[in-house]
């Protein structure tokens, strides 16, 4: 039988008008609407260590004309609806990520936090409800590596009322990052978007966390954790190479934002990104070593749980989300 989209609606259509005719049958207990989601959190093993994505939420918001500074506002448009998405909007999701060493529980990026949760009617600042949901108490933290200032990733560190989220952990942050970021020169020749979103919430939240932890690049930041200079987005802009036994996994913070975007399109400077040609460049190096070495990506920005990989396509790349699995 050969289906044409007319057959099918035209069908649909005479189903429904047919059971509107059907004689009612007795009526039972109506199952009431959920109007919410289960808590948010995939688990995942790399080597020994085990690894946790937790959902924090999604923002959503009208498709700015300058979202990519160097493409048109119709070609944003056009690669988002390829991708099944509103072509007026832009959709943000925010996925820190827990690493259980076995010895130590580490949080990478903390999300838009409370502060977030309040700005936007709770579609962000959802990690730490979701963390919870997961097993894990912000109390038995040991430490909290931040990849740069941008406050969807430090305004987590706080309550509303200014109280560390994690009382107990040490909390680390990229050096390069906290030169920049503590620079009074710096910060009056930055754009206005740049003071709002790094320096003013980097300020805020290290006034109250006081003295973090710098580390370097190269450098690890927990066993089998090394800190990867990836620049652009940031001037300290940081990304993660993991590796416990023979497994890898490549945590790549902000590298790209939504991957219908910049993974296809590896060129597009983002509104968001310091400086747009480095951001490319490191992009693209960024890939190309995922792409050797066939290892997997834990994205911030992508579509939940944001774990997959990277492989070329033309003159970009294409994101393959990896199966979801129901084991760890």
């Amino acid at each position: 039988m050969n289906f044409t989209r007319r057959k099918l609606f035209v069908t649909a259509a005479a189903a429904t008008a047919a059971t509107a005719l059907t004689p009612l049958a007795p009526a039972r207990a109506a199952m009431p609407l959920a109007g919410g989601q289960v808590p948010g959190f995939y688990r995942y093993k790399v080597g020994d260590y085990e690894i946790t994505a937790v959902m924090e939420g999604v923002r959503r918001f009208p498709l700015p004309d300058a979202l990519v500074s160097n493409a048109k506002k119709d070609e944003v448009s056009l690669a988002l609806a390829e991708a099944y998405l509103p072509k007026d909007m832009m959709t943000i999701t925010y996925t820190p990520v827990v690493v259980n060493t076995g010895k130590k529980l580490i949080v990478f990026d903390t999300g838009n936090g409370e502060l977030g949760a309040k700005g936007t009617n709770g579609a962000t600042g959802q990690f730490i409800k979701n963390f919870k949901a997961a097993g894990f108490d912000p109390a038995k933290v040991d430490t909290v590596v931040i990849s740069h200032f941008h406050l969807d990733h430090v305004d987590g560190l706080l309550t509303l009322d200014n109280k560390p989220v994690f009382p107990n952990a040490e909390v680390m942050v990229p050096e390069v990052e906290w030169k920049f970021a503590m620079d009074d020169a710096n910060m009056a020749k930055a754009r206005k978007l740049d003071v709002d979103i790094l320096f003013n919430r980097a300020r805020h939240n290290f006034g109250v966390i006081k003295n973090p932890t710098q580390y370097q690049w190269g450098k690890e930041v927990a066993p089998g954790i090394t800190a990867i200079g990836t620049p652009g987005h940031t001037p300290g802009h940081t990304s993660f190479a993991l590796q416990s036994g023979s497994g890898k996994l490549l945590i790549q913070t902000d590298v790209t934002n939504l991957s219908a975007l910049f993974v296809r399109h590896p060129d597009w400077h983002l509104l968001f990104d310091m400086d747009g040609n480095l951001a490319e460049q490191t992009r693209r190096k960024f890939f190309d070593m995922a792409i050797a070495e066939k290892t997997q990506i834990q994205a911030f920005h992508h579509p939940f749980p944001g774990l997959g990989h990277v492989e070329k396509d033309g003159k970009g790349y294409r994101w393959v989300p990896e199966m979801w699995l129901p084991t760890i």
